[in-house]
């Protein structure tokens, strides 16, 4: 099983934090056909193959998730899709 694990630092509010990680996640969703939803400041996605969340703190953003194993074979194009949607959402 392959893990992703993504830190970023941000000077954002928590509320726009938030909205910026749900845009990532709205995006990555489309393209990957992951589900999310909110608890709390975490926001969980999963679907066949994957599960992860992303936490978002007052000063940082860390996206973790496990891939099965046909995902995993995918992992530098997930973790390059994340990074950009990261960089674009966060800049």
């Amino acid at each position: 099983m392959a893990t992703i694990d993504i830190c970023r630092t941000h000077g954002f509010s928590m509320t726009r934090a938030k909205a910026a990680v749900q845009k990532t996640a709205n995006s990555i969703g489309q393209r990957f056909g992951i589900n999310s939803h909110w608890d709390g400041d975490v926001l969980h996605f999963e679907r066949s193959g994957v599960s992860g969340q992303i936490q978002v703190s007052p000063d940082q953003v860390r996206v973790q998730a496990e891939l099965g194993f046909l995902l995993g074979t995918m992992k530098p194009m997930i973790e390059k899709e994340i990074c950009e949607q990261l960089d674009k959402n966060f800049a």
